[in-house]
């Protein structure tokens, strides 16, 4: 015979209604189906639509600021526009609503950083973090050293990055491979320095800023220049001044972004898209050219042009990034940020 099966103990309503904040499918004022009174939480208003120029501190990953940021806002598109490590702190840019569309063009754009390299210990993974594998004592460089050593590295110039970074190779993390003790192979890549200046010299440390291209890791910059130097280096303090026109100046802590949200004023922190692509040239739709580009179509050209712009409507809105077709005259769209249905085409 088989055993009975235990009857179901009866509902209580007294207990957590973990799944309760679900939205009543029908109307009305009657109780959601797991018998609370709690009224459904509202949906996200996915009204936002800029970027954040946030100021992050050392400790949080990047993403652990876009959460947040996304709690915060309650905005569901929410992401950044070029990883800091935990230990590095200074400008971060958040994309909000349809200007995450942007991010890749974010990501491609010039960064500035202030690093203290500390000479004559080096670590597996080029900064405070890692494990030493070079420790020098004594070290005995003159400034003018230090400076011809610099020399070096401003230009266009050839970088490995480190074993422990988020490079993928065959589907896997080279952080993740370094970590099991088998590091990847990673090629070399061109990056420019644009400068790099020596703030200050005191053994065993080295301050610089260095204003650099789009895929610069700045560890290898210290390790490298450690290197060069004979004994060794790492990055024990790094923090972003700027990403493309960006600064630090117009950033803005954690706490008074969550402060403004809570306070209802969150959108009034949110900068404009467009502020990202000045260099970008300015098309001005009709409105019948805008109701095509923002319905993914090709709109004809006032006047003769070429490369990418970034598409106004009548109104004055940014709907779409466009790219010149010189064989048809027309403007076809890159990226649409605004729809023609979309609520957020009357949101900053």
């Amino acid at each position: 015979m088989n055993p009975q099966r235990p009857q179901k103990p009866p509902y209580r309503s007294d207990r957590p209604s973990y799944g309760s904040d679900r939205s009543n499918s029908y109307g009305g004022d009657r109780p959601n189906r797991f018998g609370s009174d709690r009224p459904p939480r509202p949906k996200p208003l996915n009204q936002l639509n800029g970027l954040l120029i946030v100021n992050k501190p050392v400790g949080p990953t990047s993403h652990d600021i876009v959460y947040r940021v996304r709690k915060w806002s309650n905005e569901r598109r929410v992401g950044h526009t070029g990883t800091l490590d935990p230990l590095a702190s200074g400008v971060l840019i958040i994309c909000l609503g349809p200007a995450t569309r942007i991010s890749e063009y974010l990501l491609a754009s010039d960064k500035k950083y202030r690093a203290i390299v500390r000479l004559g210990q080096s670590t597996d993974t080029y900064d405070a973090q890692g494990t030493f594998t070079q420790y020098n004592t004594e070290i005995d460089l003159t400034q003018e050293q230090v400076e011809a050593a610099l020399q070096k590295f401003r230009g266009k110039i050839t970088q490995t990055p480190p074993a422990f970074s988020a490079i993928q190779v065959g589907g896997k993390r080279a952080y993740e491979a370094a970590r099991e003790g088998e590091p990847l192979e990673l090629a070399p890549r061109e990056i420019t320095i644009y400068s790099l200046d020596l703030v200050s010299w005191k053994s065993p440390d080295l301050v610089m800023d260095v204003a650099c291209s789009a895929g610069t890791y700045i560890r290898s910059l210290a390790n490298d220049i450690g290197q060069a130097l004979g004994v060794g280096g790492h990055i024990a303090s790094l923090m972003r001044t700027a990403t493309s026109s960006f600064t630090l100046k117009e950033a803005h802590s954690l706490s008074d972004i969550e402060t403004a949200f809570h306070a209802g004023k969150g959108a009034s922190l949110v900068v404009e898209t467009d502020r990202a692509l000045t260099d970008w040239q300015e098309v001005k739709l009709d409105a019948d050219g805008a109701k095509k580009i923002m319905h993914g179509n090709p709109a004809p050209m006032s006047s003769p042009a070429s490369g990418v712009g970034r598409a106004y409507d009548p109104q004055g809105r940014l709907v779409a990034l466009v790219e010149a077709d010189t064989a048809t005259n027309e403007w076809k769209p890159k990226k649409v940020l605004i729809t023609g249905d979309d609520p957020r085409s009357h949101a900053k």
